[in-house]
């Protein structure tokens, strides 16, 4: 691809998918910071958007057309299946966040911009919502001098306002993936080790799923064993996913095909839910439990990782390289900013 991104220190953040679910979430938080240009293929679709400090511009990612902007920051929010978003701004200097990657994508993405030899800082912030497990439990880990054992449970709200690409999981669904379970790496199938957890009063039964905060903790904080697992709040929803996978739907079913079937099992957004994840981790010192909630939803919790994201690229602190969320030497503040929007991370 030949699209042309210059750094501009004056500039505007360019937001890849400004306008979706997310990308609009993040618009909102981020124009009361700097100027903005959003992207997407439907450019009329963020009109309502549009003001003084913030511009919509076309960029297909699907299509050859090139695209040139000059900005100070860019921000993915949408796939980058061919990484033409990463080639441009880490091949320009521009610093960069992503926050959409499955696990796959995200060490595709490590590879890549090492090779570039970033000259800028390169964000890759995919963990649940935009990185903000990651952060919470770097968080706890710090309290404990370390972590030898991450779980993450989350409560996927069904009545939730979402984006297409915010069931984009459920595509993996039919395939295994490798974890650390005691120091050792493990063959994990998705949808299996069921378990019953309480998350802000809720008790849900969550099963194993495929995130890249299990690929980056172990390198970032060491811990011998993480794991990240998913329910719902309908039992319906559980129920339907649980007998799909025994059926084998996700394997069988796994082309374009039987797309619209799998999608259906989950994809219902409604007019708004509430965000829940809750982080257990043991360390040298004991074992902490934060439970995270955002009234606003999972969209807003996403953007707030992706606005969270930008303040750490941007900061004066920040250096050239690839880096993940939870390895800002900030954990404190960034949690104080999390709260500070409305989110709260309840402690014990």
């Amino acid at each position: 691809m030949n699209d042309l991104l210059e750094l501009d220190t004056a500039g505007p953040v360019l937001i890849v998918g400004g306008y979706g679910t997310v990308g609009t979430a993040l618009t909102r938080l981020a124009a009361a910071e700097w100027p903005l240009l959003l992207t997407g293929r439907n450019p009329q679709r963020g009109s309502h958007l549009t003001n003084g400090r913030v511009e919509v511009r076309k960029w297909d990612l699907n299509q050859a057309e090139p695209f040139a902007a000059k900005v100070r920051a860019v921000i993915s929010t949408v796939n980058d299946p061919d990484d033409r978003v990463l080639r441009a701004a880490v091949g320009s200097g521009i610093p960069y966040v992503d926050v959409t990657r499955w696990t796959s994508r995200v060490t595709r993405a490590l590879t890549l911009a090492t090779l570039l030899r970033p000259t800028a800082p390169v964000l890759l912030s995919s963990g649940w919502m935009g990185g903000v497990t990651n952060i919470v439990a770097a968080f706890l880990a710090q309290e404990l001098g370390g972590a030898e054992q991450v779980d993450v449970a989350i409560r996927y709200d069904t009545s939730d306002q979402a984006g297409a690409d915010s069931v984009d999981f459920i595509d993996r669904l039919g395939v295994d993936f490798e974890v650390r379970k005691g120091g050792k790496a493990a063959v994990v199938r998705p949808l299996t080790d069921t378990r019953l957890v309480d998350i802000a009063g809720h008790r849900t039964k969550v099963a194993r799923l495929d995130t890249p905060e299990q690929f980056t903790l172990p390198l970032t904080l060491g811990a011998g064993s993480v794991a990240t697992r998913i329910g719902f709040s309908s039992k319906t929803s559980t129920t339907a996913l649980l007998a799909a996978r025994a059926a084998g739907l996700f394997r069988w079913g796994s082309g374009e095909r039987w797309a619209p079937l799998r999608r259906s099992l989950l994809y219902s957004p409604g007019s708004g839910g509430i965000a829940h994840i809750r982080v257990d981790v043991k360390g040298p010192l004991g074992a902490k439990t934060a439970v995270i909630s955002d009234p606003q939803g999972q969209a807003h919790l996403t953007a707030l990782g992706g606005l969270l994201g930008l303040h750490t690229v941007l900061g004066a602190a920040a250096e050239p390289g690839v880096s993940f969320p939870e390895s800002t030497p900030a954990l404190g503040s960034m949690v104080a900013k999390l709260e500070s929007h409305g989110v709260t991370i309840l402690r014990s």
